[in-house]
């Protein structure tokens, strides 16, 4: 594209915006971090949307993502974020809050807006010490 001068990697994800006058946001976040190991106690999903988080600077980011199961949210697993990594999260994927590692960070967003919850949260009756890998 742009008479060869651009390289353009395409479809690296899919956007989700289902329910009523539902449409897909762009948006932009600063994330703060938190001092680790992190104390997990919540984690959210989004039942109308997928939600993904593309880093605006090479640094890592940590990732918390949870199978569901018939009482909720499973153990939580966790990962490192590649330098300049990107996460795109289902729709109903049971997920850990935006962590940046060290330092703040800012994020570009495609997430969904439109009428209808969207947000769901749960919390762990002990929480889950997440140490970085």
């Amino acid at each position: 594209i742009n008479g060869g001068k651009a390289m353009r990697y395409h479809d690296l994800a899919t956007a989700e915006a289902t329910g009523p006058n539902a449409r897909v946001l762009i948006s932009m976040v600063r994330g703060t971090p938190y001092e680790m190991p992190l104390k997990l106690t919540m984690v959210e999903r989004h039942p109308l949307g997928s939600q993904a988080f593309v880093p605006l600077s090479p640094r890592p980011f940590l990732v918390v993502v949870c199978h569901d199961t018939k009482d909720g949210p499973g153990e939580p697993h966790a990962f490192l974020a590649g330098l300049g990594q990107g996460i795109n999260y289902r729709r109903n994927l049971w997920h850990g809050v935006l962590t940046p590692i060290g330092e703040e960070q800012d994020f570009l967003i495609v997430d969904r807006g439109g009428d209808g919850s969207n947000l769901e949260e749960f919390y762990f009756s002990h929480p889950y010490e997440i140490h970085l890998p």
